[in-house]
């Protein structure tokens, strides 16, 4: 996946800044297929990058802080992989902290989770099915966007093939 980042040179005029692959990138080895990418992140109150400075490097948590962004690229395998007898869910889980922590920790055995953020989601690619806590399924596919406002649900890739989804996290003060 190819990332572009604008900024303005010495003279104030703007310019790419930096042109290549997402250099935050993780294809997971304990679910061959799961991949996660981290394009962009902002802390609150945090002036726009003239430079086009990469803000991924000093990222210590996906959970963004009310005010903050996280741009997340996630790829699901199909389900099925999950049921694979190689699969090893400690290793998924033990991936997971290391490469989405403050989420990773949120996540439930079925992965069911709930973050306090506003999150826009695009499906690229594929099909993915949104499980939200009532039990209710809703099927997404390529093109469909997905508003989440701090609910609980999960993730189902319950077709035979990949899927690709583009998040944004709003970091949101958590409802009283």
């Amino acid at each position: 996946m190819r990332r572009v980042v604008t900024g303005h040179d010495e003279n104030g005029k703007s310019v790419v800044v930096s042109d290549g692959p997402v250099p935050r990138s993780r294809e997971f080895t304990s679910l061959p297929g799961w991949v996660s990418r981290l394009p962009w992140a902002t802390d609150p109150g945090e002036p726009v990058s003239r430079t086009g400075e990469d803000p991924t490097p000093k990222v210590t948590t996906l959970l963004p802080a009310p005010g903050g962004t996280r741009f997340i690229i996630l790829t699901f395998p199909p389900e099925a992989a999950l049921a694979d007898p190689a699969f090893d869910p400690v290793a998924f889980d033990r991936e997971q902290r290391t490469d989405s922590p403050g989420i990773a920790e949120l996540i439930e055995p079925d992965g069911m989770h709930a973050t306090p953020t506003v999150d826009y989601g695009i499906v690229l690619g594929g099909e993915i099915v949104l499980e939200l806590d009532d039990g209710n399924c809703t099927l997404l596919s390529a093109g469909d966007i997905v508003i989440q406002n701090g609910t609980r649900h999960a993730w189902r890739n319950r077709s035979g093939q990949p899927v690709t989804v583009a998040f944004v996290l709003i970091g949101a003060e958590p409802e009283h």
